[in-house]
């Protein structure tokens, strides 16, 4: 309290009397962050009382700073002389937030985040830029970058700071702005790392810049932190504009080697919250074609934007369908996103101009893989496989062959192969299917007997199956009623039947 009181009086002071000014540096000092963060807090939000007044008032020198030494020159009035003075120690009080933004207090992080972001706004208010023309932008881009560089640290995961700053990421200019400050920060930093994964940075990169709400009509920008004079005549105002500046942001942000984690984390909102947004979304090609080649749940993601731009915006992908069949592995059955990748790969197989052979490899190498799938992959694959023969009745012949192999040791099809003609899955059978016939789950040997009938026409719906889990399956079978099961055809009336009764009624208690 005698803290707060002391500072609260300088406070008073420099603000009551020029002659006082040098007092300044008592409120300054423990900002240099050696004190208890409780006192960083109370100096740092008595500094943001100070030259927040002082830019009201305007009190501060408006223009091009000059340098401190050269102020005290004649061709300065003491006004000047005082304004640029008092200039200078607000520069030194904003450089030393900065650097509390990376203080190991949250609560002093959070603090000088707040009083650099209320600076932001006054000096949008109070510009200390001169105005040459009615419409100029008066936003404070180079303290607004002071902010934007203490969010991204490359040494700690600022999240929760982050966090905090999303408030202020709703009001249009602001987000405006931000974007292009990330832009120059991520071209600066990776340059100077050379090409060299960051994976702190990266990722603060990421969690700034995901959950960036973009508007859907110009309409809808209507919510600034600072009214501008002549708004219709600025950027920001456009919504070409920010599409422009997010596009250009994740195209930098992306064309840099990312961790592997961050590789999936950006795939999965890639396709809702980024492409929608950008002006020429194909621009996503090269970042979508090596994320496709990495493998594993990577390539998986990939496979989302890149259904976008083949299917909307009509490109083509060499080879596609053979980078698409060499995705199917063990794996796919037990990975986080089998739901999205089945989902998009019956998109992907459901044109009926595909060649039968290529289909038939698709259909055999699931079959192949079905032998040592968990039981709930199984409901879910095995309507899928009789989708696929619905759409294309030319593979039938794989069903249809009394005198094909019955095993893999008789099996002509290639699964390793890579050309899709070579394969030979059209002379093959689906035996792999009718093995599953018998298998110990009764629902997956009821779904595999399916094809000993004749397909109906219409497709099963694989949509509530795509998601089921083992949990879901199990809680099934417990929720079964009970049935009773004859165990024998007559009753056991006793140990020795009907002599075991004419023995109790002999020796009967009664």
């Amino acid at each position: 309290m005698a803290r707060e009181a002391a500072l609260a009086a300088c406070l008073e002071a420099v603000l009551g009397s020029r002659s006082s000014a040098n007092r300044v540096f008592e409120l300054l000092e423990p900002l240099a962050g050696q004190e208890e963060p409780e006192d960083i807090v109370s100096a740092a939000r008595t500094c943001s009382r100070l030259f927040g007044a002082l830019l009201e008032r305007r009190e501060l020198f408006v223009g091009p700073l000059p340098d401190q030494d050269a102020s005290l020159g004649e061709s300065y009035s003491a006004e000047d002389k005082y304004r640029i003075w008092m200039r200078h120690r607000y520069r030194d009080c904003v450089g030393c937030l900065g650097e509390l933004m990376g203080h190991e207090a949250f609560q002093v992080k959070e603090m000088a985040l707040c009083t650099l972001m209320k600076f932001v706004e006054l000096e949008a208010q109070y510009p200390l830029i001169k105005i040459e023309w009615k419409g100029t932008l008066t936003f404070p881009c180079d303290l607004l970058k002071v902010v934007v560089d203490g969010l991204l640290p490359s040494h700690e995961d600022a999240s929760l700071l982050i966090s905090r700053f999303q408030e202020y990421m709703e009001y249009d200019d602001v987000r405006y702005f931000v974007m292009k400050a990330v832009t120059a920060s991520v071209g600066q930093v990776m340059q100077k790392a050379k090409e060299r994964p960051l994976p702190f940075y990266q990722q603060n990169v990421f969690s700034l810049i995901s959950p960036i709400n973009m508007p859907n009509k110009e309409s809808e920008m209507v919510k600034l932190m600072v009214k501008q004079d002549n708004r219709e005549e600025l950027k920001l105002s456009k919504l070409q504009a920010h599409k422009q500046v997010f596009e250009k942001m994740w195209l930098t942000f992306l064309k840099h080697k990312l961790p592997t984690g961050l590789y999936k984390k950006v795939l999965v909102i890639l396709h809702d919250s980024v492409l929608p947004y950008m002006k020429e979304p194909t621009l996503m090609m090269d970042f979508l074609t090596v994320a496709y080649g990495i493998g594993g749940a990577i390539s998986l993601l990939a496979l989302n934007g890149l259904f976008i731009l083949i299917h909307q915006h009509n490109l083509e992908y060499p080879d596609f369908y053979k980078k698409l069949y060499n995705l199917l592995d063990p794996s796919i059955y037990h990975v986080k996103y089998r739901a999205r990748f089945f989902h998009l790969t019956d998109l992907f197989l459901s044109s009926s101009h595909l060649p039968a052979y290529l289909v038939a490899a698709f259909i055999k190498r699931l079959s192949r893989l079905a032998l040592t799938a968990p039981p709930e992959a199984l409901l879910m694959i095995i309507p899928f496989i009789c989708n696929l023969f619905r759409r294309h009745p030319a593979c039938r012949v794989l069903v249809h062959r009394p005198g094909g192999p019955a095993d893999m040791s008789e099996d002509p099809y290639v699964m390793e192969e890579e050309e899709p003609s070579k394969r030979r899955a059209l002379e093959s059978s689906l035996w792999e299917i009718q093995s599953l016939q018998n298998h110990y789950h009764p629902d997956v040997a009821k779904a595999a007997a399916v094809l000993n009938q004749s397909l109906s026409e219409m497709e099963d719906d694989i949509s509530g199956l795509l998601e089921l889990s083992a949990y879901e399956l199990f809680d099934k079978e417990v929720k079964k009623k009970a049935v009773d099961v004859p165990l024998e055809f007559e009753q056991v009336r006793g140990l020795f039947g009907k002599k075991n009764d004419i023995f109790a009624e002999h020796f009967s208690l009664d």
